[in-house]
């Protein structure tokens, strides 16, 4: 999982329930088999080409850079994905 986008599940949190919550959260993301991602000046670029191109807003094309990146599939229930699911397999949830 991209840095970008754990920073964007724990503002999410944060800000829809509570920072306690949020770094509940974030502890449960850290016990699970997700490996943390930084980015490259060409993951970032990547992101940004993604993002020109697609509706998509800008921590969602770091998302889907990273699944290309390393050829994984993208989890989300996040419906501005449908306009990107011929790139990257997505899981629906």
């Amino acid at each position: 999982m991209n840095e970008i986008n754990i920073g964007e599940v724990f503002y999410r949190t944060a800000k829809d329930k509570s920072f306690e919550r949020a770094e509940a959260v974030l502890k449960s993301l850290y016990a699970l088999p997700v490996h943390r991602l930084s980015n490259t000046y060409d993951q970032v670029l990547a992101a940004a080409r993604l993002k020109a191109r697609f509706p998509i807003s800008y921590a969602d094309a770091f998302a889907l850079a990273t699944a290309q990146h390393e050829k994984a599939t993208l989890i989300t229930g996040d419906p501005e994905f449908h306009a990107v699911e011929h790139l990257v397999p997505i899981l629906w949830i």
